[in-house]
């Protein structure tokens, strides 16, 4: 940084200005540089040959629960059926295992159960179970769903041995 000493009333102040001469210089020798060098370097690489292996499922893949809870809309219709309006705050809970299948409170603690047992039987037992391969339950709540509905829903999962509980939103678009 250049210091300017002297100047109109004696005042001694730092420059702001940046010289950038020697930045302009230096990017016009490494673009030289660059110039010369990369040709070289392409004429010395060999064709790279890419090995095509064939894919394999994975055998650690985590099968998570999947529940939508939903209610009945104001005229007590579910969603499956034709003219519902939408979830209502004073409709019926309705949860849907894996999304497709409506169950009520004892069905969706009998399946869950049955679903974790399977896969905590077919790990070996729970002694020899992967922290990493525990399913999760992921819940999907419309916004109008009260939450006794949700909650009932969690309790039940959580009863049936699932230790993780998450929920799935979809996300608000910020330009709309």
């Amino acid at each position: 940084m250049a210091m300017s000493v002297g100047g109109a009333g004696g005042e001694e102040r730092p420059m702001s200005d940046i010289n950038t001469t020697p930045l302009v210089d230096v990017m016009l020798v490494l673009l030289i540089i660059f110039l010369i060098a990369v040709p070289v370097a392409i004429q010395t690489v060999e064709k790279l040959k890419v090995p095509v292996l064939p894919s394999e499922e994975t055998q650690d893949k985590v099968e998570n629960l999947l529940l939508a809870v939903v209610t009945t809309d104001d005229a007590g219709r579910s969603p499956r059926e034709p003219g519902y309006q939408g979830s209502s705050r004073n409709g019926e809970c309705r949860v849907y295992f894996n999304n497709v299948t409506p169950v009520d409170n004892t069905e969706l603690y009998k399946q869950a159960f049955d679903r974790l047992d399977a896969i905590v039987k077919r790990e070996g037992g729970a002694a020899n179970m992967d922290p990493e391969k525990i399913p999760e339950v992921h819940i999907r709540g419309d916004v109008n769903v009260p939450w006794k509905c949700i909650a009932g829903a969690i309790y039940n999962v959580q009863a049936a041995g699932y230790p993780k509980v998450g929920f799935i939103s979809t996300p608000v678009d910020p330009n709309g």
